[in-house]
């Protein structure tokens, strides 16, 4: 609208007078703060008398069609600075906890330790900072769970950090066939194997996975069959990695360790054997999740041929285990019996296996001639959790690298 003709305060008033029905409105805010600016400096407002100024007033909220009080509210902005223009608008911030910086340390700890869950993260979190003075993580170390998942989905952090063949029962009476009782003891070991695939008919390499039901300490081998030839000395130099005396030893009903052979070794041993028991598919539960989050996550489903046997035993004996029980936190269960009789499982805690052996009533007692709890936590502080996980996981790329090489 051009009202560069109205120059008169009369002009103004025989204009109201005669558009008494009329509603106008303002296109757009910034075109009708100009206009309002304007028309304040050409009937010079401040020099007028407050009859004068209420005319003005009038005439402004007749044209914009901005309410009398916003008309208030422009004015008083011209008197004060001279212009009229829309105040900036002030979101309400909240100050940031962690910086982008923390998000980059989050992907690179996720990324080095393979993704691990969220209660599993936040527990290596934790351990950086407060085991071992790691500076650069003292604010991801008050990181809730939710939160770690939250960072998973940014868009910073994606910029950097982008089945069983079950065994068939056998009739031979070996072990007894029971769910193990270790009463809170360590030393009960839940063992399995896994094979590493077959191509062009020819079998891969075996992996034999020993877990302790207490403390949850991990012993993984390799071996290229699991004939007796072979197995034994791979159960005998498994059984000596433990820390602690095995007193129990629980498979499957698998030909692979229900057999005599085995049975004389554990018999020597003064170890006792059990099975599991038909149609109660949790009594191995723990080794087989273990087979899952440990040994498919870090070496997955493809063909890794028999010859790399050594290779991939050497790999879990230098590299896995050591990872595993030292700095890998595990979830520790807590069992919960409600009103109705049903028993529960609930995660509340995070440990790594030598954390949860060191928790142990009178874990010294458990341990084999000559190992002290000190030597074990001494040889956990020669690494941080993820300089372990980082010399892991460039073993297993080299090792990856030598299979695919020769195939």
């Amino acid at each position: 609208m051009d009202d560069s003709e109205a120059t008169s305060l009369e002009q103004i008033r025989a204009f109201l007078a005669g558009t008494g029905e009329v509603r106008f409105a303002g296109q757009s805010r910034a075109e009708g703060y100009g206009w309002t600016e304007r028309t304040l400096v050409r009937f010079g407002y401040s020099a007028l008398g407050k009859r004068d100024k209420g005319l003005v007033r009038r005439y402004i909220a007749r044209l914009t069609g901005l309410s009398r009080a916003q008309v208030t509210r422009l004015i008083a902005s011209y008197t004060a600075s001279g212009r009229v223009k829309a105040a900036a608008y002030q979101r309400r911030k909240f100050p940031a906890r962690y910086t982008k910086a923390d998000v980059e340390l989050l992907a690179y700890v996720d990324r080095s330790h393979g993704n691990l869950s969220g209660p599993a993260t936040k527990r290596i979190l934790e351990r950086e900072h407060q085991e071992y003075g790691q500076a650069a993580f003292a604010r991801l170390a008050q990181i809730s769970v939710a939160q770690i998942y939250r960072f998973r989905n940014s868009e910073p952090y994606r910029k950097r950090n982008t089945s069983y063949q079950p065994t068939r029962p056998t009739p031979v009476p070996i072990g007894e066939r029971r769910k193990p009782r270790p009463q809170g003891r360590p030393g009960y070991l839940r063992i399995d194997t896994v094979h590493q695939g077959d191509r062009d008919g020819t079998k891969g390499v075996y992996h034999i996975n020993a877990v302790d039901e207490v403390t949850q300490w991990e012993i993984v081998a390799a071996a290229p069959q699991i004939s007796e030839y072979w197995l034994i000395p791979v159960l005998e130099q498994m059984l000596e990695q433990f820390p602690f005396v095995i007193r129990g030893f629980h498979s499957d009903n698998g030909s692979e360790f229900i057999n005599y052979t085995v049975a004389r070794l554990l018999e020597k041993l003064l170890i006792e054997q059990t099975k599991s028991r038909a149609h109660r598919s949790g009594d191995n539960g723990l080794v087989e999740s273990k087979n899952g989050a440990v040994i498919r996550k870090h070496l997955g489903f493809g063909h890794i041929g028999a010859q790399h046997a050594e290779a991939v035993d050497q790999f879990h004996r230098q590299f896995l285990n050591p990872y595993i029980n030292f700095h890998r936190p595990c979830a520790v269960a807590q069992i919960v019996e409600e009103a109705n009789g049903k028993r529960r499982r609930r995660y509340l805690r995070w440990a790594t296996p030598l954390e949860i052996f060191s928790q142990t009533k009178e874990c010294e007692g458990y341990l084999k001639a000559g190992v002290r709890i000190a030597s074990l936590e001494q040889f956990a502080q020669q690494q941080t959790d993820t300089e372990a996980a980082i010399a892991m996981q460039l073993a297993k790329q080299k090792l990856l690298a030598r299979v695919k090489h020769s195939a």
